[in-house]
Formats: C-alpha cells, structure tokens, sequence
C-alpha cells in the first residue's frame, strides 16, 4: 500500500470573510505525480501554498513525513517549489542560481559544484552553466528552475503552474520531460494547473477542485471515466449533461430515466425512485442512429460538423433545444447537416450521478414546515 508523504486533515483557509479552502481532506502519496486541477479561484494555489510554508492554514493539520509543519518556515520543511515566473537570478549565471540554496546552506565549494553538475545534467543543460537567464529560452529558465529545486534533494517538489509561459508547443514537449524527470529522481510532486489536459497527460491522481471544495481524486481515468460530481463531469473534457428523475431499474439492470429531452438509459441501479440525477456521456460515446432505439427517445436534428484533424464533432440539437456532442473518427460516415437522428449510447458508458439539489430536498422534506407556519403565526 503507498504511503502517504503529505496529509492534509479539515483544512480550512479563511482571507477575512472569503472562505478559500473548505474542509480539505487529501492525501498525498510517496513518489507519485499528483495534480490539483480547477478554475482560477478554486483554492488549488493556496493549498500548494500552505504545504510550502508561504501561506497559513487558519485550522486543520498540515503534515509532511509525519510532522506537522505549521510552526515551520518555508526552509526548514522538505519541501521545495518553483514558481510560475521561475524567480531566477538575472544577474547570476545559471551556475550560481541552481547553486544558491547550497551556498545558503554552506555546503563545500567542491561538493556544491557537482551537485550542480549533476543537476544540469538531469534537466539536461550540460555546458549552460556560464550563461544567465537573459540567455536563455523560456524552456531552458524553466529547466534551470527545476534544477534549483531539486539540487536540494527535497521529498516533496511543488510546482506552481510552470509551464504557463510557454508556447503550446514547448508546453507539451514539457510535460513529457517533467514526467519523465519525476519518475527518474523517484521524488513526489504536487502540480498546480487549470489545464485538464495537462494534468490528464502528466498525473498518477488528479485532484480536483471547485470554490474551495476538493469535488474528486482519482487516477486519471478515473476522473475522465466515472466524475462522481456534476462539476468534474462538465469540467474534465466535453460531456453531455442531462438532468433526469429514475423512472424504473429493467430486468437487466439498467435503469431507465426521465429528462425534459426525453427518455434514456443508464447502468447504475444505486438510486433511489424519484431521485433527482445528472447522466454524463462524453461525446466519443455517444450516437447517432437513423432510427430509434429501445430506451431512449431522443430525436433531434444535426447542426453542423466540424472536422478537427483526428475526430469529426457533429452537434445535434434535440426537439428541446439542448445541444449534443457526437465525436466520430475522422474517414467515418457522419450524418448530413439538416438531417434527423436519435441519439443514444451503450448504457454502460454512462454516469449517473447524485445531485447536490437532492440533498436539499431530503432536508426540506425532513423539517415540519406546516408546525414551523404554525407555531410561527
């Protein structure tokens, strides 16, 4: 079983009356590659920030290797970050700025330049160590910044959106240098994104945030496949979002459903009658038949296609107005603009999954509000 290097417990982070980080409750494991993915304002840079030392917790516990670091300066935690801007030196050599934490640490002049060395070498900037950062690309300043940090040999590396300056091309080739860099030095990292691909590309578990509140954390495929909130299922990718009531579970355990669009079928029975329910089905699962099919009776007619290298995005606009995703392979048959479909997916390729709004009406319904109207006239 992993081992939990970083343990986040009820943590909450209060700037005046803004409520940022709510109740977080987050393990973080030895040796993985973990993201906090969300929006701007979801917490997740706050939460890298209170691991670091930069930011205080108002309650809760924060422990790294098993200590609490509450009462500890950024220094003294095994921890190291690099930030967005990547902070460097301008008037110190790429030498003296991976150097500079060893320096501060008095570590041996001869010791101090073969760790430098070694470090250059794994961010792969052999023979850059006399030139400064004005001479660098933005790849290279990035890779000088990862070294900075890792010269350190810190169990835990936080990393604060690093590759938010490049391009998008140099973006993706870092992504797969970073990995790589993680699994070669064996060390955790904790990266902060709002980028869903990226954190899909790079992660062993995304955690996913939305207004303070971690919503999932899950490998992966687990987040893409099987979001267990109505936020994670919008947010990761593109999905089609129904909002529906369970009108009965089928002999071969499906469950029909009722939305405004029309009837549909999903596959997960643990809902109770009546139940107010989301069903996502991401646009690549997702079809589009001339004719009807038993369990669902969505018709509707097809906007547009849009072809977009690999895959063809077609967008049919049901008879209520809601507009659905089909994702077909490029070369394959996709239905003519104008005409009419029926849209429906293999049952298990669908997620149903609890409404907030439910939860709201079970306590509506537990509360006497006649005796209230009552006692209060």
């Amino acid at each position: 079983m992993a081992k939990a290097i970083v343990e986040i417990k009820n943590v909450n982070k209060f700037y005046g009356d803004n409520h940022v980080v709510k109740d977080l409750d987050m393990e973080i494991y030895e040796g993985e590659f973990l993201s906090i993915l969300g929006p701007s304002g979801c917490g997740k840079t706050t939460t890298l920030r209170m691991i670091a030392g930069f930011e205080q917790q108002t309650d809760g516990v924060i422990t790294v290797e098993g200590e609490r670091v509450e009462n500890k300066e950024p220094f003294e935690r095994n921890v190291n970050t690099v930030f967005q801007s990547y902070a460097l030196f301008p008037h110190m050599t790429v030498h003296d700025n991976v150097a500079y934490g060893l320096k501060m640490k008095k570590v041996k002049k001869a010791e101090i330049a073969g760790r430098v060395e070694d470090a250059l070498s794994m961010v792969r900037l052999e023979g850059f160590g006399k030139r400064y950062p004005a001479q660098l690309s933005g790849g290279q300043r990035q890779r000088v910044a990862i070294a900075r940090a890792i010269i350190n040999n810190p169990r835990v590396l936080l990393l604060d959106e690093p590759l938010g300056a490049l391009d998008m091309k140099l973006r993706k080739q870092m992504q797969i240098e970073l990995k790589n860099l993680q699994k070669q030095l064996g060390i955790t990292f904790v990266y902060v994104t709002h980028d869903q691909e990226e954190a899909l590309t790079m992660s062993d578990r995304i955690a996913v945030m939305s207004g303070g509140v971690l919503e999932q954390i899950g490998t992966p495929a687990e987040i893409y496949e099987k979001p267990t909130t109505k936020f994670v299922a919008d947010f990761i990718g593109e999905t089609n979002l129904f909002e529906a009531v369970e009108a009965h579970v089928r002999d071969d355990g499906t469950v029909c459903l009722n939305a405004e669009a029309g009837e549909l079928t999903g596959a997960d029975p643990r809902f109770s009658a009546a139940e107010l329910v989301y069903l996502s089905v991401r646009p690549e699962k997702t079809l589009a038949s001339e004719s009807p099919v038993t369990g669902f009776s969505l018709r509707g007619t097809v906007r547009e296609n849009i072809y977009i290298g690999t895959v063809v995005k077609s967008t049919v606009v049901l008879q209520n107005g809601q507009e659905i995703r089909v994702s077909s392979i490029a070369g394959a048959p996709v239905p003519a603009a104008g005409s009419a479909r029926y849209i429906h997916w293999n049952p298990g390729d669908a997620v149903i999954i609890h409404s907030k709004s439910n939860t709201i009406l079970d306590l509506m319904d537990s509360l006497d509000l006649g005796a209230y109207v009552a006692g209060g006239a």
